[in-house]
């Protein structure tokens, strides 16, 4: 019988003045637990000397305990190799008593909750049911079969074989120096942004950075502009901080800043997705770019530069970054690697204006200490050996082709149902449904066959005219797309 090694116990509470005797005690004890999972079959115990020693009672009642037990058939003894959880416990076993109501944990009454924060309510989002496929139409999903894992594994065993001092210990908060010194130059090659290594914060992703944000620039009661539609999770972030979240409309030519300050003028904080708007995919204009940067200054306000995928535009170079116009130091530019390399590699960045750097560190080391180092070094050597940029040729091209193959699908199948808006950018379109469909009713059904569509109408703050599916294609190639295109006529 395979045995596993010794693990640590749960919690064994002895109650010396009870007048039930220790190796009764202790016998109870196992028996619950192995009836209740806690110790699996295979399982090491300890041995009677060291787990006397832990309890610091006298090693006879533990023998005491552990004979009854080997007797009963619970535990089984190997020599020279300890004893263990039988590999099989007789069926007709009764399940030992509970503890005694005093100790045990009562139900709660019927209808009865625990009292939790009231922020909490603005972090519960819909039912989404778009999550359980990771096939075609996923959101975030790039290609990851054309990821070169290989060339990623002997990057990371390069620092995990002869591990520094550096990669074991807690971090800046700020991230690994060599990484943060190669984003700003990555960032100013690419990106137009303004910035050296010292305002380079590494995050686990974008998402993390927007809370950052939101805990570092905005206290409860302060107003917020987001693009409606726009990014859910900006809307969860500011309303954990108890910010007031102030819808503002996107046109073709992206937020719409006349309309903001119409509903908010005082505003704290504006977030944007000026690059590849989230979710319908148009880019900021310069007249509305310039409009934005002129009221931040102004107003005294901040403007969160949400650049989570602009690497990947097909019309022709990617577009400046707001960051790079901006002369008041007004911008903080979020970005994030998910898009790019794969998204449990949970890597992401932030370039903060230089007066807003210690108060950034001071968040970022609240909220959650440090990143992993090992991955910043990896990445550090992935960007700076040239593979970050010839990944990103490889798959531009790659998404070009497959946008094209679900642009042509939709035109095949669903030439009267789907209208698709967005530029020409990204991993993902939005598809705009006929007037009275339920996205999310549409949603649903199509995750029961395997679909990943995920709906439109939850990133409007209202319900909007028309709901539609934001579509990734990033993940499925060509066929898969053309079928999960056929699925989704059927479902309509």
């Amino acid at each position: 019988m395979p045995r596993a090694s010794t693990s640590f116990l749960p919690p064994i509470a002895l109650e010396p003045g009870s007048g039930v005797p220790i190796y009764q005690q202790l016998s109870d004890w196992f028996r619950r637990a192995i009836a209740d999972g806690q110790l699996r079959p295979g399982q090491r115990v300890p041995s009677t000397r060291s787990l006397a020693s832990e309890l610091r009672v006298s090693r006879l009642p533990v023998l005491s305990a552990y004979e009854q037990l080997l007797a009963e058939g619970y535990l089984q003894s190997f020599v020279g190799a300890g004893t263990c959880v039988a590999s099989s416990i007789p069926q007709e076993t009764p399940k030992p008593p509970r503890p005694r109501a005093s100790t045990a944990a009562r139900p709660l009454p019927a209808g009865a909750a625990r009292r939790v924060a009231q922020r909490v309510a603005t972090m519960r989002g819909y039912e989404q049911t778009w999550l359980d496929s990771q096939g075609a139409f996923r959101v975030g999903l790039p290609a990851l079969e054309h990821f070169p894992s290989a060339l990623w594994a002997k990057l990371l065993a390069r620092h995990a074989r002869a591990p520094s001092a550096e990669a074991l210990v807690y971090g800046d908060p700020r991230g690994c120096p060599q990484l943060r010194e190669a984003i700003a130059d990555y960032l100013g090659a690419v990106r137009a942004v303004r910035a050296d290594a010292s305002q380079v914060f590494i995050t686990t992703g974008s998402q993390h950075g927007v809370q950052i944000c939101a805990h570092a620039l905005l206290d409860a009661g302060d107003r917020a502009w987001l693009e409606d539609p726009g990014y859910p999770g900006a809307r969860q972030a500011f309303g954990t901080v108890g910010a007031q979240v102030v819808p503002v409309p996107v046109d073709q030519e992206g937020l719409d800043v006349a309309a903001g300050i119409r509903r908010a003028p005082d505003a704290r904080l504006a977030y944007i997705s000026p690059s590849h708007q989230f979710p319908l995919g148009m880019t900021m204009s310069a007249a509305r770019r310039m409009q934005l940067l002129q009221w931040a200054a102004r107003a005294g306000a901040w403007i969160v530069e949400d650049d989570y995928d602009s690497e990947y535009r097909f019309g022709g170079r990617p577009v400046a970054s707001l960051q790079g116009l901006d002369t008041e130091a007004r911008v903080i530019y979020v970005g994030t690697f998910s898009k790019v390399m794969f998204p449990s590699l949970r890597l992401g960045y932030m370039v903060v204006p230089k007066d807003l750097v210690p108060a950034f560190a001071a968040c970022r080391d609240a909220l959650d200490t440090c990143t992993s180092t090992l991955p910043q070094l990896a990445m550090n050597d992935f960007i700076r050996e040239g593979h970050f940029a010839r990944h990103i040729r490889r798959m531009r091209m790659l998404y070009a082709e497959r946008r094209a193959a679900l642009v042509a699908s939709i035109r095949t199948h669903l030439p009267d149902l789907l209208e698709v808006i967005g530029a020409e950018a990204g991993m993902q379109l939005v598809a705009l449904l006929p007037p009275g469909v339920d996205d999310v009713a549409l949603s649903r059904r199509a995750a029961q066959m395997g679909v990943s569509a995920r709906p439109l109408s939850p990133c409007y703050a209202a319900p909007p005219a028309r709901g539609g599916v934001i579509m990734g294609y990033g993940g499925a190639d060509a066929r898969a797309l053309d079928e999960a295109v056929r699925r989704l006529a059927r479902c309509l």
